[in-house]
């Protein structure tokens, strides 16, 4: 009789296991949020992703542009990049999530990003009633909180985002982009913030017999300066670069994250256009167009580097090499030290 009984026992033991295993099954493979477009009442819709690998809605000459892109860098990260390591939050601290239209968004500093920041608050909903993105004051686009990066998840909910939505980012020619950093945060005079942090840091370090007043203010740092600071192995050292003058490869890891779409300064409007189409918003939201005059160009960063010795020049280079070859942009013809 205890045969039937221990069989019994046995066989409810194991269909309690049985159940176990498939709810714990269904939480971890349960999205962290809803699918895109999924939301109560609202029809399913194909996600960016599947639009830009599925897709035939868009021109297939802009297709072909950002594959040529994808396929660049893939074979730069391949060539150049010998050791691969597993992503941890602190990589992702620059990644902007929109879980609404299914897209992630690397921000690189003076590639646009304020626009870009005010867009996703659009499109997140976090701009209230704003839908014109230029209604959004610049200092509130980049207040923390506004929008959510990817770090602030759980393991399994940045994989499940990582492997499921649009990952886009854009880049610039690294010395143009270098040289409207300097511009921006050092020759304006309401930037007394950098000029206090970094600035007197820099007089301090960098300039033979400065005056008190400098030393006080850091207010008057000059390009080379600033370069001989760059250079300097002692100063990341001493901690990472500010993200302003940080390297794009070392903001958004490019040769960890595969990234879709790889937008480009130089072609911003056209590029960040196509991203809202594939995110089926184009409708929803336009991204502003700049029409300022004092846009830093390709001449006027030939202009910084006149006083830049070829010495300098080369380990400035040597500093932003990687961002030239990832995202295939030609040594400068104005550098002096080829």
């Amino acid at each position: 009789m205890r045969k039937p009984k221990v069989a019994r026992m046995l066989f409810a033991l194991f269909l309690g296991c049985f159940v176990m295993v498939i709810l714990y099954f269904n939480s971890s493979l349960k999205p962290a949020s809803e699918p895109v477009g999924e939301s109560s009442g609202q029809k399913s819709r194909r996600s960016p992703l599947q639009t830009l690998y599925d897709g035939d809605q868009i021109e297939s000459a802009i297709q072909a542009i950002h594959q040529g892109r994808r396929e660049l860098l893939e074979e730069a990260c391949h060539s150049y990049t010998r050791k691969r390591r597993v992503l941890i939050p602190e990589d992702l601290k620059h990644v902007i999530v929109d879980d609404k239209h299914g897209l992630l968004y690397c921000y690189v500093p003076k590639v646009a990003c304020t626009n870009w920041k005010r867009v996703l608050m659009v499109l997140t909903g976090a701009a209230g009633s704003h839908r014109d993105p230029l209604a959004i004051p610049a200092n509130e686009a980049h207040v923390s909180g506004n929008l959510r990066t990817l770090s602030e998840y759980s393991t399994s909910q940045i994989n499940q985002r990582l492997r499921s939505y649009l990952k886009f980012v854009f880049v610039r020619e690294p010395f143009e982009r270098l040289v409207s950093a300097y511009r921006n945060k050092f020759t304006r005079s309401y930037n007394t913030a950098f000029h206090k942090r970094y600035g007197t840091k820099i007089v301090r370090r960098h300039r033979p017999d400065p005056l008190p007043e400098a030393l006080e203010r850091g207010n008057d740092v000059t390009f080379e300066e600033f370069v001989y600071y760059l250079v300097d192995p002692a100063t990341q050292r001493e901690e990472p670069f500010n993200e302003h003058w940080e390297r794009v490869h070392s903001l958004c890891h490019p040769c960890l994250i595969h990234y879709d779409v790889v937008g480009k300064y130089e072609t911003l409007e056209q590029d960040s256009r196509y991203v809202l189409q594939l995110a089926g918003v184009e409708d929803q939201v336009s991204f502003p167009t700049s029409s300022k005059s004092t846009r830093t160009t390709g001449d006027m960063a030939a202009q910084f580097f006149q006083n830049i010795s070829p010495f300098y020049q080369k380990k400035l280079y040597n500093l932003y090499r990687m961002d030239f070859l990832l995202f295939n942009y030609s040594i400068p013809a104005y550098l002096k030290f080829r």
